[in-house]
């Protein structure tokens, strides 16, 4: 059963908190700002109502959560402060001298509470519906842009796992044996794949003619781990404790591996719209998401605002279609030509390369065709057939035996002339100064609520904490704007 926060809280202390709780605190503004009784709607079949014990409440479970993004604090950091904290007593609805509940009640509330639960749309329209109910939001305008964050987990290369594993077992060995160190081979020092694999069957023939020790639990559950690993085929070593995440690139330069939240943002800086992906994804293939989602949300938009990735021929189509202004500035390369969807590469426009399904950059492209003629010409990007060779994605895409991989685009000299045209108007040039703003935006999510790292691994936790943080962001804005 649900036990509700609106319930009255029978407590001779609860004047305390007109004391010590000022009427301009953060979290008694965000109280008065927000009716949080939509959650009773949208948790309810999440409960069994009329069976067994009361529940905490939902409420306060997600206030928990919602100070734990607003303060960057982990489950055991947010349930110790509220034991003293009276802001943090008085949003969670407690009594003065109430009890706090046991941290890992958290970690059962988002596995079992939250779980298919779209709440990332859901808490972004909450928000949005404030925002226009106090009439914050007037513009017509949404700015688009993609923030990435890191995995909590690094992504590892085959011989870096074989050494790892082998570290682990050699542990357990010296927990039973240390002698046993003087018996074991010399460790690799190259880099050479191969000669970590030959480093690790020699150290387990070593230790599985030991049988004193190797019938040890602890021994004999890193030797079957370090076994596995080597039995499994060399390409599949490429393998990282967030299934989830993959390398996506920010320049030709530099990379991340992890999770990319795409957002819309109005004018005023109030979060529209926002979808999560996989790091390598393209920022303009969301861009049809985050309009319509925004429009959903109970926005009006007349314009959009976005860099280069935005500038696709299918967005600007759909742009016109709608009687929408696309203010993005246009890339010869962003096209996709005839290919089917499952055979296109992504285009990353801060490295001016092609990014396979693999997430591996292009290395290098050439222009071919003559400039001027009626032909069109094509840009060609070439992969590092090395990695192509051991990728897990080969098939249908890397011919066993070539020399080279190449992504040929063409470049259609007359597609864009509208656009080109528009990116010379004065109305293009003002809106264009007005994407910084979302770039603030980006910057304040990941230093001041955690969103540079992942907090947990896979696509669901990543949308978890997509949700809250965006949330807290809309809501402070929201408090800033109506002051």
């Amino acid at each position: 059963m649900i036990q509700k926060q609106q319930s009255m809280i029978l407590s001779p202390f609860m004047d305390i908190y007109n004391i010590v709780v000022p009427k301009d605190n953060l979290l008694r503004k965000m109280n008065e700002l927000v009716d949080f009784s939509f959650l009773y709607d949208e948790l309810k079949d999440k409960y069994c109502l009329d069976n067994g014990r009361n529940a905490i409440d939902p409420i306060r479970m997600f206030k928990y959560l919602l100070l734990k993004t607003i303060y960057d604090l982990s489950d055991v950091d947010v349930v110790e402060r509220s034991k003293y904290d009276m802001s943090f007593k008085y949003f969670l609805h407690m009594a003065p001298e109430e009890a706090v509940i046991e941290p890992s009640s958290l970690t059962k509330f988002r596995k079992l509470r939250l779980k298919d639960l779209n709440l990332l749309d859901m808490l972004i329209n909450k928000t949005v519906k404030i925002a226009i109910e106090k009439e914050i939001i007037k513009s017509k305008a949404i700015i688009v842009d993609a923030t990435h964050t890191k995995s909590r987990y690094n992504q590892k290369t085959p011989k870096e796992i074989l050494m790892d594993r082998s570290k682990k077992l050699r542990k357990a060995v010296y927990k039973i044996d240390e002698s046993m160190k003087d018996k074991f081979p010399a460790k690799n020092t190259t880099d050479v794949l191969e000669d970590e694999l030959s480093y690790c069957q020699k150290l387990i023939e070593v230790i599985e003619k030991e049988e004193s020790i190797s019938r040890y639990p602890i021994v004999k559950e890193q030797l079957n781990l370090l076994n596995e690993i080597i039995a499994e085929d060399i390409e599949h070593l490429w393998i990282s404790g967030d299934q989830d995440a993959r390398v996506g690139h920010k320049t030709a330069d530099s990379s991340f591996f992890g999770y990319k939240t795409h957002l819309a943002m109005s004018e005023e800086r109030i979060i529209t719209a926002a979808t999560v992906t996989t790091g390598e994804k393209s920022n303009g293939k969301e861009l049809v998401t985050l309009i319509e989602k925004s429009v959903a949300a109970g926005m009006e938009i007349e314009t959009v605002i976005g860099d280069a990735a935005y500038s696709e021929k299918e967005n600007i189509k759909y742009s016109k279609t709608n009687n929408i202004k696309l203010v993005a500035k246009l890339n010869p390369s962003i096209t996709q030509g005839n290919r089917k969807k499952e055979d296109e590469f992504n285009f990353n426009k801060d490295a001016g390369m092609y990014v396979c399904k693999a997430g591996h950059m292009a290395i290098r492209k050439a222009r071919q065709g003559k400039k001027g003629q009626s032909r069109n010409q094509t840009d060609t990007y070439y992969f590092d057939i090395e990695k192509c060779k051991r990728c897990s994605f080969k098939d249908g895409c890397y011919k066993e035996g070539a020399k080279n991989k190449t992504y040929s685009v063409s470049i259609k000299s007359n597609e864009h002339t509208e656009q080109a045209n528009f990116q010379e108007s004065d109305y293009f040039k003002g809106k264009s100064k007005e994407r910084y703003k979302i770039e603030a935006k980006n910057s304040e999510l990941k230093h001041r609520h955690g969103y540079d790292v992942a907090s947990s691994s896979g696509l669901i936790g990543m949308e978890l904490q997509g949700a809250m943080a965006i949330f807290s962001v809309n809501l402070k804005r929201i408090l800033k704007l109506m002051e």
